[in-house]
């Protein structure tokens, strides 16, 4: 969490907030939950490229709507910084504020800046790659194989908390060196989940704590006994990463391994189930997985949104007068179905993958991530469809629904029945 005190000299609340501009929208509602790509384009027909936005409490903010904005933004970071400690909205900012655990500073890759960031993002670029991508694909396939065996023989399943969030969850806890099963693992995915996702109920920082702790004393674990795993790479990097470093940086890579991935998977899966050139003719492969694949990242991007940057001085930004400390939401959802580069709807043309869904720039998913990312996407759809052929949506497709989040884009559950297998 962020200590306002620490605040860079002068970031102080401007006089005049820039998102109380003339016909600033609330990122909030039902319209975003069902139809926010309606909403995109209101905002854009409306503001342009940057719109005036509120956040939860009223806090101000620009949401970038435009694709070369967007593009703009992510590859100048001397302008536009992620180092939220720039904020000049911080002193209206309460302690308990429900985006604070994305914007509060602390001392993670997602936070650091120039040559820093360079070093820790190098740190995981080198130990993802050491990855075996086919090996990945293989225990990948082990796994889908283990939880379809948990419905097959009933006939029906919901697919989201049963499947798409399960397995790539215990692929990257498998990738940092632990056991797929076991109480400790286990534990470990469903304080994860808690962290990533609460339930009505659930304590989501309390299980915060608990994976810190674990992985604290993963790491070191993994100092004392090595092996060919991400966190013992990371250990044996010349850069020399602290553990309190990698432990920061672990729960940025497994949030992003788990839950786009798992969007992912469920957005393609609800794209395959109720889009009759998917549903008609998946089965006899002429439109493969991975054209569906990536479709839902131009049409319906996990990351619908992200926060954020913050201006390091004034500057001019789609027409707009961006203030120093001012905070930029990235809306990459609504850049990848900017008309600007779509003339005439063409949205996702097929083999186009230059979407902003893994951002853009030195702040970008790490290479090789999403190549992960499809490898478990793409094993997870392809082993259930082989499995469970006749797989199909258990209720109308309208009667689907959305997450109530304005930044992750997936479903709340994803009913569907088919013939009982045997294992």
């Amino acid at each position: 969490m962020s200590d306002p005190t620490a605040l860079p000299s002068g970031a102080t609340p401007p006089p005049g907030c820039p998102a109380h501009a003339t016909g600033a929208i609330r990122l909030s509602g039902l319209q975003y939950q069902q139809t926010p790509a309606e909403l995109y384009r209101e905002m854009r027909r409306e503001h342009g490229a940057v719109a005036p936005v509120l956040l939860d409490g009223d806090i101000p903010a620009w949401l970038v709507l435009g694709y070369a904005e967007v593009s703009y933004v992510t590859t100048h970071d001397e302008l536009f910084a992620r180092d939220s400690r720039r904020w000049n909205q911080w002193d209206n900012i309460p302690a308990d504020w429900p985006l604070m655990p994305y914007v509060g500073y602390q001392p993670s890759v997602l936070f650091t800046e120039g040559l820093e960031h360079q070093r820790r993002a190098g740190v995981i670029s080198e130990a993802l790659e050491a990855v075996d991508q086919f090996e990945l694909g293989y225990n990948c396939r082990s796994m889908a194989d283990e939880l379809i065996d948990g419905f097959a023989g009933s006939g029906q399943a919901e697919l989201m908390a049963a499947y798409a969030h399960a397995l790539p969850m215990r692929a990257a806890v498998r990738m940092c060196g632990m056991p797929a099963h076991g109480t400790d693992t286990d534990d470990l995915v469903e304080d994860l989940r808690m962290s990533l996702d609460a339930a009505e109920g659930d304590d989501p920082v309390a299980a915060y704590g608990r994976v810190g702790q674990r992985l604290q004393q993963l790491v070191k674990e993994k100092r004392d006994a090595p092996g060919p795993d991400i966190i013992s790479r990371m250990l044996a990097h010349p850069a020399g990463l602290a553990e309190e470093e990698i432990v920061q940086d672990l729960i940025s890579i497994i949030a992003a391994a788990q839950q786009p991935t798992a969007n992912w998977i469920g957005n393609t899966l609800r794209r395959l189930l109720t889009d009759d050139r998917f549903a008609l003719n998946v089965s006899g492969g002429r439109l493969s997985v991975g054209q569906a694949l990536n479709e839902v990242l131009w049409l319906e991007t996990p990351t619908q949104n992200f926060i954020g940057r913050w201006a390091d001085r004034d500057v001019q930004l789609g027409g707009r007068h961006i203030k120093a400390g001012d905070c930029l939401v990235l809306g990459f959802a609504a850049a990848n179905t900017d008309p600007q580069i779509w003339p005439e709807g063409h949205v996702g043309a097929e083999g186009n993958s230059s979407h902003l869904s893994f951002s853009n720039g030195e702040h970008r998913c790490p290479y090789p991530a999403p190549q992960l990312a499809d490898v478990m996407a793409r094993t997870a759809i392809e082993a259930l469809l082989e499995r469970l052929p006749d797989v199909m949506l258990a209720v109308d497709p309208q009667e689907l629904s959305w997450r109530p989040s304005i930044w992750m884009r997936g479903l709340t559950t994803l009913p569907v029945s088919f013939t009982p297998s045997s294992h």
